[in-house]
Order: C-alpha cells, then structure tokens, then sequence
C-alpha cells in the first residue's frame, strides 16, 4: 500500500478523534471554538451554500446556529437605489431571510428581505451573543459584479462591511502584519510565511471572501471581473498607504492546475490572491496537485462537496456519509467543504487538520 494510502487512514482516524472530542468537550457545537490551535490556513472546516436563501433558513440567525464554518450571500449592485442588495436572481429587490436585527432577541423575528448592510448586522449581533465562536468566513458572489462608475465599486463594498461590522472583520492588512511589528509587502508574502492566526486568536473574527457571479461570467461585455477588480483595488490602497481600508479577500474562482494566478496577465495582481474557490469534484478529479494551496497556506474553498464520487445526498446525506465526505477533502487540502447539508447540526460544526 502507497504512503499516500496510509496518510490517507492517519487522517480519518485524527478526524474521528477530532469528532469525539468535540463531542465530549463542545456540547452545543456552534458555541464552541474546535481545533483552536491550528491557524485558519492549517484546519478543514464546512460550509453552508445560499444561507440567506428563506427556502433553507427561516432566519439567517438559524443557518449561524448550526455552528457552520461559511456562509454564502448573492449580492447585486443596485446602481438606480445605490443599495446592495441580496438576492438570488432578483436585481432590483431583496429575497433573503435577514431580519436587520439590532439585538439578539430581534434575529428570530421581524420582517426579512433586508438589504447586505442589514444581513452584515444580523451577523454582527449574532456573534456578540455568541462571545468566542470559531471565526465565520463570508462568502459573497457578486453576482453582476461592481458597478463602480455608479457608486458601487470596491471602496463602496468596504464602508458598507466596515459600518455593519467593523472591528469583528479580519482584513487583509490584518494578514500582512507581523507579529513582532513591520508588516509583508503583499498577501502571497504573508500566506506563505504562514502568517494566518490560530483559530483561538481569529475567536470572534469574520473573514470575507468575494468571488465573480454568474451572471457576471457570463456576460460577454464585462472584461473587468471581481476579482480582478478588487484585487487591483488592493493593489492601488497598498500603494497608497491605505490597506487598511479594505475589508474583503478577492478569490480565484474555478478550479484549474497548476497556479491559477496565471490567468492574471498583470502579474504585480497575482500576490494578491491567497483564497481559492472551486468545484469540489474537479480538485478532486486527479489533475489538480492541491497540495500545493496548503504548502502556500492558501485557503481553498471546495464547493458541492457532495458530487464528489461516488455522490452523496446534497441536502440530507446521513452524518456518516458527510462526516467521510468532509474527512476525504480535509485529506485533500480544503480549508472548507461547502454543501447544501443545512440540517446536518452535528456536522456543520467540524474542524478538522487539514491535509
């Protein structure tokens, strides 16, 4: 048998470890910080797919108390009201399950369909009722992409997540300081030093991912994606002495080999990726060395774990199928398993050691 075949048995067997003591010593699961010691770029955690989605979740509070690892918010750029709204097709209105709660008595009721600000203050007080959760990743598709010649481009988005979040959010400037004072030229520089905190230290903490939308990738007239977009953006604040300000980590969409920042032709944008969001089955389909996002310390975001062969319920799989489905992508070097598994409590918890 292969070494890769026993690495393989080492790691199912650390991960039902891991699912025992979190069990024994976690009781409420979303509560509880697992796997506080590793870094956020050194642990596999799960994710829920369209949180805000009221079909999947009365409440976006709900899909947080699940105690998932991500959650998932489609953004349009309404440019005639300059609101950013949450939808998952509908441009000009809000569908979404976000309450705009101010305290924690208010998450589980009130009218929904709130705007991105509204849905960032249920996440907000969420966590303040919640003191020393695990850190939450954020993913948002924008699904149009930035429409910054009407007011709704990089710099926007950041005021937005800085008024409605403010000091919970893990910024990129954040990533480049070092711990002893001075601080890396560029987020490649600060992945690969492996300068992510422990989960312990991120207790509290939002992390936010964006990714280019569908609708956005296919429109033959857009040549200025998002992640293009905000990684230029970046680029331009870091220049400028005003990193600081931004709030988001631009992510190479789709899976491909070798190093995806090669789709980049302006290469002085490649140091600004270091998370990775693609299909599950394709990373997994043998002609991606994956590998290499974790020798990186990159993050890497697999989605529709569930298609990975042999395929698996994507809704309501038993807990033992998603428990070795998220056992077989932490051994694959994913920092989160994404699915649709919003009823699966004792799953959504997990932190497993990554690779």
């Amino acid at each position: 048998m292969s070494r890769t075949f026993f690495r393989r048995l080492l790691v199912l067997g650390t991960a039902s470890a891991a699912l025992l003591s979190g069990a024994l010593l976690a009781p409420g699961g979303a509560g509880a910080v697992d796997g506080g010691s590793l870094s956020e770029a050194g642990a596999t955690t799960v994710g829920l797919h369209n949180t805000y989605d009221p079909s999947a979740f009365p409440y976006l509070a709900k899909a947080l108390d699940t105690g998932t690892s991500m959650i998932e918010l489609d953004v349009w750029d309404d440019f005639i009201t300059k609101e950013w709204k949450v939808s998952h097709s509908n441009p000009l209105g809000n569908s979404n399950n976000c309450v705009d709660a101010s305290t924690a008595a208010q998450l589980y009721s009130g009218g929904a369909n709130k705007d991105l600000g509204s849905c960032l203050d249920d996440v907000r007080v969420w966590l303040a009722a919640h003191p020393g959760h695990a850190p939450l990743m954020i993913k948002i598709e924008l699904k149009a992409g930035f429409q910054a010649t009407y007011g709704l481009g990089p710099t926007q988005l950041d005021q937005t997540i800085a008024t409605h979040l403010g000091s919970d959010v893990f910024r990129p400037a954040d990533l480049l300081a070092k711990p002893g004072g001075g601080s890396y030229a560029t987020l490649d520089d600060a992945a690969k030093a492996g300068n992510w905190p422990s989960r312990d230290a991120l207790a509290g903490k939002v992390i936010l991912e964006i990714i280019p939308g569908t609708v956005e990738e296919a429109n033959p007239t857009d040549t200025l994606w998002t992640d293009k977009e905000y990684a230029q953006h970046l680029k331009t604040l870091q220049a400028a002495g005003q990193l600081g300000q931004a709030q988001i980590f631009p992510a190479v969409h789709n899976a491909a080999a070798g190093d995806p920042r090669t789709r980049y032709s302006d290469t002085t944008l490649r140091p600004w990726f270091v998370v990775f969001d693609g299909d599950a089955s394709t990373y997994l389909n043998g002609s991606i060395d994956t590998s290499w996002y974790d020798v990186n310390h990159y993050l890497l975001v697999m989605t529709d774990a569930q298609n990975v062969a042999p395929a698996i319920s994507d809704t309501t799989p038993t807990v033992a199928e998603a428990q070795a489905r998220v056992a077989q992508l932490a051994a694959a070097h994913a920092t989160v398993a994404s699915s649709d598994w919003t009823t699966l409590t004792t799953v959504q918890p997990e932190v497993l050691p990554r690779g």
